[in-house]
């Protein structure tokens, strides 16, 4: 085991490492935590051969995407996604194991891996227009390229809450796990974990150079495309946050309701 900040790595007998988030119960990220993480994927493609990584998170949820109150107007957002194209930039596939819920950035974080892992409990959202924001995170990209232009268009104009029985239905999500009979929550996550290093095993299995071939062709000018989508988003992202639907958004979350936009 070796730690990145607040990211735990270790690579077992199967070459598949464990990229684990230590934030709980939501694990909030900024560019620090985002830096860490790919710390930890370069460590484990370098140093500890490596040949597939599931990206996991300790507490209640894998990502709820950045703490709008401790940063509310997104200090730290550039030197975020400049840290967050190095996790497109890494050579090894990605299985992310989505527990609970991933929200707006949070969801970017799990779309920047190959595939997901969901269970019927694990909810996802790309909220920002209902907190009168711009998305962010390459979702501009990855969203559409996953799920198709007109659901993408559907979950970022709405803001709406997806399930994982919809979000394998819509594409969201390649792998879902079954739910233990009790219900509770740490075996269903230990159930989806066990999925994640099962796909993620059966990548590993595969001949590493031809992987690394194959992945590349696929993903062939999608770090670049992602750079320059940040750099739109953050554009955007700069001149709403100065609107009065983003303090209202903002204060509705915090509050826990409905926000009343204005359109101003």
């Amino acid at each position: 085991m070796r730690t990145h900040g607040d990211v735990g790595v270790s690579v077992g007998d199967d070459h598949v490492a464990i990229v684990e988030i230590r934030r709980p119960p939501d694990n909030f990220f900024d560019a620090g935590l985002v830096s860490s993480i790919a710390d930890a994927y370069s460590w484990a493609e370098e140093q500890a051969g490596a040949r597939a990584i599931v990206l996991c998170s300790q507490g209640k949820n894998f990502c709820a995407g950045a703490n709008l109150s401790a940063s509310p107007r997104g200090g730290g957002a550039r030197e975020l996604y400049q840290e967050a194209v190095r996790l497109f930039e890494a050579k090894l596939p990605v299985v992310a194991a989505v527990q609970g819920a991933a929200v707006g950035g949070g969801l970017g974080l799990a779309c920047s891996a190959d595939f997901r892992v969901a269970s019927q409990r694990s909810r996802f959202t790309a909220n920002f227009a209902r907190l009168g924001l711009h998305q962010g995170f390459g979702l501009s990209v990855t969203l559409p390229a996953i799920v198709g232009q007109q659901v993408a268009m559907d979950l970022l104009y709405t803001g709406r809450r997806v399930d994982g029985a919809e979000a394998l239905r819509i594409g969201l999500v390649d792998r879902l796990a079954d739910e233990p009979d009790q219900g509770a929550d740490q075996g269903a996550n230990q159930g989806l974990h066990r999925v994640a290093h099962e796909l993620a095993g059966q990548i590993a299995g595969s001949a590493p150079l031809a992987v690394r071939s194959i992945r590349a062709t696929l993903r062939a000018g999608l770090a670049d495309s992602v750079r320059q989508a940040m750099d739109n988003e953050l554009t955007e992202q700069g001149l709403l946050f100065q609107t009065a639907d983003f303090a209202e958004g903002v204060r509705a979350y915090a509050e826990r309701r409905p926000p009343q936009f204005e359109g101003r």
